[in-house]
């Protein structure tokens, strides 16, 4: 008997079958077809609304924590489950987060009271407090010293030992730190935005030794280094660029357009690929082809308001934060890097 379906018919109806087949097994991933990531599976966040600031690892049982900043809590998802599995409550607009192997503990910073939080993690009670001033934010830690770092206030990085939590330096910035990092036990590089300054503390001295102008665009947030080739990239808001800045000579070397409301970046060490998450919707990959040449590779759909992020390289996987928004709720994100 003759089909009573016209060809073009068909033909459309198996383009759609064949779509299907595609979103089912995780194949279509990205309206880009050079996708530098690929999306493999969705963690909910139930009943987390608000912002969602840093996150942190625990690579002995695979754990993410969650700083849901306008939740008050930390979220600890089990990556192997793909679950929550603990809230940890009473928090006062959690920011920075670390976990410290060593001791195994988790480390909060609070914006809201500008106290740390240390808890156990394994029973997850509070084993310590570290009262600072206002807006405490970004954290480190250096393994090797057993220090642990944290920019809050107006202006100031707070040195704590890692294992009594008593203050051992106070390090005066030009205005309240963003993103930092630490090059060994030498120097750490600050963004001040506020200042429009990336400043640089001699950790030797406990002073600021550099202080590098930030001129292309304002509202430099997060930060990258690239420690064997002297390098650092800036993620700046206005406008979305990424700046590549020499730490020999404080000179930017390089300058890129990103999209927009940028909060994370990662620099990956094997494939020389710079990570970007923005909070436009995006995951921005760039390679480096040498110190100072640079080239876009892909930008990955994630969701509106998706800024924070954390790159396991262990894993492979960039995993991206994506607060509730527009009748969706609040969940992780996982890519694995190809």
């Amino acid at each position: 008997m003759k089909s009573v379906y016209p060809i073009k018919t068909i033909a459309l109806l198996s383009v759609c079958c064949l779509l299907i087949v595609q979103l089912s097994s995780g194949q279509v991933q990205n309206k880009n077809a050079n996708a530098s990531l690929k999306l493999i599976a969705f963690i909910l966040l139930p009943d987390v609304s608000g912002r969602i600031d840093h996150l942190a690892y625990n690579s002995k049982k695979q754990l993410i924590y969650v700083a849901a900043l306008g939740n008050n809590t930390v979220e600890v998802v089990d990556l192997k489950s793909k679950k929550v599995i603990h809230s940890i409550k009473g928090l006062d607009e959690p920011q920075g987060i670390r976990y410290i192997p060593e001791t195994n503990v988790v480390f909060i910073a609070n914006g809201g009271n500008g106290e740390c939080t240390v808890f156990d993690a394994e029973t997850y009670k509070p084993v310590a407090k570290v009262k600072l001033g206002g807006d405490a934010d970004n954290v480190r830690y250096n393994p090797a010293t057993n220090q642990i770092f944290v920019g809050y206030s107006a202006g100031a990085i707070a040195i704590l030992d890692g294992k009594t939590y008593k203050q051992l330096a106070d390090i005066k910035l030009a205005g309240h730190p963003e993103s930092f990092q630490l090059e060994g036990d030498s120097k750490i590089y600050v963004n001040v935005p506020d200042a429009h300054l990336l400043e640089v503390i001699d950790l030797k001295k406990n002073t600021i030794a550099e202080k590098w102008k930030i001129e292309e665009a304002t509202a430099n947030f997060p930060m990258a280094l690239d420690a064997v080739n002297h390098r650092l990239f800036i993620g700046c808001r206005h406008p979305a660029k990424l700046l590549v800045i020499s730490t020999e000579t404080g000179k930017k070397v390089a300058s890129m357009d990103t999209n927009g409301d940028t909060d994370d970046i990662f620099y990956d060490t094997v494939t020389k690929q710079i990570l970007m998450s923005c909070g436009d919707g995006t995951v921005d990959v760039f390679t480096q082809i040498s110190p100072d040449k640079y080239e876009a590779v892909s930008k990955i759909e994630t969701r509106s308001g998706a800024r924070t992020a954390l790159f396991v390289p262990e894993l492979n996987q960039i995993i991206v934060a994506a607060p509730a928004r527009s009748g969706k709720e609040a969940q992780l994100m996982v890519y694995e890097k190809k």
